[in-house]
């Protein structure tokens, strides 16, 4: 098929930069898209086409089912402004909208009629949020003036969220992983239409951070997702952990049933009372799904579906497929921030009420908040096990307890699950493990004091590769920020080209080195760059002898050719 870019003949952005009556327009096989010219953090000009619809609205019957690909236009996109974000708690509730399956393309390049130019890499980025919250807007949660400094193509997605993402009753009706499957079509948009944003389809690599990166590594497990990506970023969460993966979230579905008034028996008629309901109601009921504190943070999980039939998101225990090597080899980078989530520690223990019943009640809530069996012998071993290691004999405090209670959270919901993720993966492939150490002037947590950031908390390191204006303006080359911005954007960048991040364009970085058996090789990226072996190595030997991975049958040991 023969794209053409219908404003200009030679589609560069300075061509169109100084004439705003001319657009940028893309034609697809979909139709014709209008975006508009913005500028990056260094002033280079680029594209920016947002808010392009890639699947249909999930509305009515199509809700909780499978995305369906978006239908043709006959009528020009126009995506000069973001879509908006999936049903979710919104002080804005004009940007919350159940039609919120977009993306938004971002190149410096678009082909013309009379140019010829090299496809650019693409990247792809999965946003944050426990599954049920945030978005891929630009003005919000993923600004791409600094990566539009590179000569990279970058997609930003939008994927459903909650329970009209998540939930899975077991049955036909609502299988799960909905959201996923949005990933996935978004992926499959990406293959079939980048070219016609100067993008190479075969050169794609998928970028999550949190939720995004627990969702990237499903996807190299997921039959789905095959020969979609060809590379892999994975910040801050994996799903490979000491959370079991279940096959439905029935009870979850009903306390969802229950909060907007519908029967919670039988499913059939549940599932058909929540289709009905208005899409911000489950937004507005979010706080209540949970059972203390907004946690367990990960509520709604990824589940093995069973077969109806349907075009199965998740077929096998993740666990278990790495452990084969049943999933895509590809180059990975992943890793995490030194203090990852001490937010839900200092709210705990700064919180009279919270901090008591935490105190008189471990045993009962520890299940809850680090993501392991509930209302057993063994988790209330584990339990007592938990708090011996990290919080010690004495009642809980804000003053002595904060740093083991950081831990505890960092570790159960982010730390140990991308040290297994390394582990495993890297028996099969070649990953790139980092330890993101810096610390600047803006965070999203500061403690004690306003202003001065507790640490490099989980997010921090996303201050370095997209604006977030709510958290932080965009660093200029006078800033101290400037050189982590520089190194995160140049090494991210270099692996997306060439699936080796040392293949830098600025000056020379310490080489980083692949874990290896035997050698749990890091960089830590602080105030400078350095290679480090054992990554909180006597941390995370508690956690795997606390929840020993599973025997695993070598005999039925598969693999999954990553261009399959």
């Amino acid at each position: 098929m023969h794209f053409t870019a219908a404003v200009v003949l030679c589609a560069t952005v300075g061509a169109l930069a100084t004439d705003s009556s001319k657009l940028p327009i893309v034609n697809t096989g979909l139709g014709a898209i209008r975006g508009l010219v913005l500028q990056s953090r260094l002033g280079d000009d680029y594209f920016a086409f947002r808010g392009i619809r890639y699947a249909q609205p999930p509305l009515g019957e199509l809700r909780f089912r499978a995305p369906e690909p978006v239908s043709a236009w006959k009528d020009e996109f126009d995506a000069t402004e973001d879509g908006p974000m999936c049903p979710q708690p919104a002080y804005n509730k004009s940007e919350v909208s159940e039609d919120c399956l977009r993306l938004n393309v971002y190149t410096k390049q678009i082909p013309g009629e009379l140019v010829r130019m090299r496809p650019r890499e693409v990247l792809v980025y999965l946003h944050p949020g426990g599954l049920y919250a945030f978005s891929g807007q630009s003005h919000n949660n993923a600004g791409p003036q600094y990566l539009m400094d590179r000569d990279i193509v970058l997609v930003t997605v939008n994927y459903r969220l909650g329970s009209l993402g998540f939930m899975s009753t077991g049955t036909a009706e609502c299988p799960g992983n909905a959201g996923f499957k949005d990933q996935v079509l978004a992926l499959r948009w990406i293959r079939d239409h980048i070219s016609s944003f100067g993008g190479n389809p075969n050169a794609v690599t998928l970028m999550g951070y949190s939720a995004g990166a627990l969702s990237t590594t499903l996807h190299m497990v997921s039959p789905m997702s095959r020969g979609l990506f060809h590379r892999a970023i994975v910040m801050s969460a994996s799903a490979v952990s000491q959370v079991k993966v279940p096959t439905e979230q029935i009870e979850l579905a009903r306390k969802q049933a229950a909060h907007l008034g519908c029967e919670v028996t039988p499913t059939e008629k549940m599932v058909a009372c929540l289709r009905r309901k208005p899409a911000m109601e489950f937004g507005d009921s979010l706080e209540y799904m949970f059972v203390i504190s907004w946690n367990p943070v990960l509520l709604w999980k990824p589940v093995i579906e069973p077969d109806f039939g349907q075009e199965r998101f998740l077929d096998r225990d993740p666990t278990e497929a790495y452990l084969k090597g049943d999933f895509m080899k590809i180059p990975v980078i992943a890793g995490i921030t030194k203090d990852e989530f001490a937010g839900p520690a200092v709210a705990f223990l700064a919180n009279d009420t919270l901090r008591n019943e935490l105190d008189s009640s471990f045993d009962t809530l520890a299940p809850i908040l680090f993501l392991y069996d509930r209302h057993t012998e063994e988790s209330k071993n584990k339990s007592q096990q938990l708090r011996k290691e990290f919080l010690g004999d004495e009642p809980l405090s804000l003053n002595k307890s904060l740093t083991g209670l950081n831990y505890l959270f960092a570790d159960s919901l982010i730390g140990f699950a991308v040290h297994r993720f390394v582990q495993l993966a890297s028996r099969y492939t070649t990953v790139y493990q980092y330890k993101f150490s810096y610390v600047g002037r803006y965070s999203f947590l500061y403690y004690p004091k306003d202003k001065i950031p507790y640490g490099a908390v989980h997010h921090d390191d996303l201050l370095y590769l997209l604006s977030i204006p709510s958290k932080a303006p965009i660093f200029n080359v006078t800033d101290p920020e400037h050189t982590t911005v520089d190194r995160l954007t140049g090494m991210w960048t270099a692996f997306a080209k060439t699936g080796n991040p040392n293949n830098v364009d600025f000056k020379p970085i310490p080489n980083w080195i692949p874990v290896s058996e035997g050698a749990d090789n890091y960089l830590e990226i602080g105030e400078q760059l350095k290679m480090e072996t054992g990554l909180f190595s006597e941390r995370f030997a508690f956690w795997d002898k606390l929840f020993p991975l599973p025997a695993i049958n070598n005999e039925t040991l598969t693999t999954v050719d990553s261009k399959e």
